[in-house]
């Protein structure tokens, strides 16, 4: 019932674009976030939003080139990421929270997460 579907990643060149979409289930009034990981680091916090949309962080690496929105009546969530770059290149992971609908950047404060989907940037 509670679930998260991911879907847009795919291969982009350097200052490319690319949006990835979210679908929510199961879950109302949640705050909603993207974090990323490369293979074999650590996920990274990207950008979250809260419910009413009323505040968005991001991380200093994307600000300016990754927006993020919602539409909260469709229970979806985009990413949209410009002027890509290689370090951008991970997989990418929607999460929700079933607790707050206050935008957080701890990844420990979501506990709804996507499959993932991978992003990769080419030089």
């Amino acid at each position: 019932q509670v679930q998260l579907v991911e879907s847009g990643g795919g291969l982009v060149q350097a200052g490319g674009s690319l949006r990835l979409s979210c679908a929510a289930s199961g879950l109302s009034r949640y705050a909603m976030g993207w974090f990323r990981q490369a293979p074999g680091k650590e996920r990274d916090f990207v950008i979250t939003i809260s419910w009413s949309g009323a505040t968005i962080y991001y991380a200093d690496s994307v600000k300016g080139r990754f927006t993020i929105s919602r539409d909260n009546a469709k229970n979806t969530a985009d990413l949209q990421m410009s002027n890509l770059k290689p370090e951008d290149t991970a997989v990418y992971y929607c999460a929700a929270s079933s607790r707050y609908a206050i935008a957080d950047t701890r990844a420990e404060m979501y506990d709804i997460w996507g499959q993932g989907t991978q992003v990769t940037v080419s030089s």
